[in-house]
Formats: structure tokens, C-alpha cells, sequence
């Protein structure tokens, strides 16, 4: 009987690890994703210029600058050797580019609503849930972070639109 206490803790501590790590990883799938790739970047290039360096400002961390708060209403993902329990796993997580992402997804799809008044839930309202949160996104936001996203935005609007007639043009051809 002695001889089998390995392979039973053997067995234990694959099937624990594997339950941790599945755990884990479906803490990162995220369904729901309102938030368009484009949105994502003009967030990310507003907040931080997509700096990816691991740098919290005043309690807002990573390429997204996500205060714990936010994390904790996006239901507190984590990287798949994490678990929310463990004192790292806000700082990990926001300071991970694909789980900050989710975490941003997350948070839209809990909170998402027409801050502006246009009838409209786009990444306008995004970038001003992002930046005031839930309960304050019908203010104004402040110039600086405006004019970035703002200009990103039209960006991108910019690049889709040529984007378009270009392909438009190759199916004329």
C-alpha cells in the first residue's frame, strides 16, 4: 500500500495543476467583446501611447491604465498561472496585454451604455466609461485625453473608409 502513495500524489498534483490551469485559462475567455479592435488601440494610444513597460500611475497600470477597482467589476481576470486570489493578480493581469484587453471587454459588456446621447453604444461611449466610469460617463472628459482619442478615432474611420474604396476598386477590376 506504501508503494501507491506516490502515484496517488502524483495523480493529485497533475489533476490539481490541470484544474488550476484550466481554471485559469477559461478565466481569460471572454465571450462578449463589444469593444472593437480599433477601440482597443485608440484606448490604448490615449491612455499610454501602448508603452507596454509594466509602470502603475497613481494606481492605473499597464497599456490601458486599469485602477483595481475596474478590475475587480470586470470579474477580476486573470493569467492562467494566477488565480484573483493571488497579490499579483490585478498587476499581472492589466499589465498583460490580451488579459487588460479582456478585462476592457469585460467591463463594457457589464456596463456598456450611451454616455454621449447619440441613440448609439460605440467607442465613444468606451473611451468615456473608460476614462469616468460607469456612473459619471455622461460628463465631460478632459481635453488631453479628448483630443488623442478623439484624433485616433478619426484615424481610424479615416484608414476603414480607404480601405473600402480600395478593395471596392480591386473587385471592379
Amino acid at each position: 500500500m506504501v508503494a501507491y502513495r506516490p502515484i496517488l500524489l502524483f495523480s493529485f498534483l497533475g489533476l490539481w495543476s490541470f484544474l488550476c490551469i484550466w481554471r485559469g485559462a477559461a478565466a481569460q475567455d471572454v465571450v462578449n467583446k463589444p469593444v472593437t479592435e480599433d477601440c482597443l488601440e485608440c484606448l490604448c494610444e490615449t491612455q499610454t501611447g501602448c508603452n507596454a513597460s509594466k509602470i502603475c500611475v497613481n494606481g492605473a497600470c499597464g497599456i490601458f491604465r486599469i485602477t483595481l477597482g475596474f478590475w475587480i467589476e470586470s470579474g477580476q481576470l486573470t493569467l492562467p498561472n494566477d488565480t484573483s486570489l493571488s497579490v499579483d493578480a490585478f498587476i499581472n493581469c492589466v499589465n498583460d496585454p490580451y488579459c487588460a484587453a479582456n478585462t476592457i471587454q469585460n467591463y463594457m459588456h457589464k456596463y456598456g451604455q450611451d454616455c454621449n446621447g447619440d441613440d448609439l453604444i460605440n467607442c465613444k461611449d468606451f473611451g468615456a466609461l473608460h476614462k469616468l466610469g460607469n456612473l459619471n460617463c455622461r460628463a465631460d472628459l478632459p481635453y488631453s485625453f479628448a483630443k488623442v482619442f478623439n484624433k485616433c478615432l478619426k484615424r481610424k474611420e479615416q484608414q476603414e473608409a480607404k480601405n473600402k474604396n480600395g478593395s471596392s476598386d480591386l473587385t471592379q477590376i
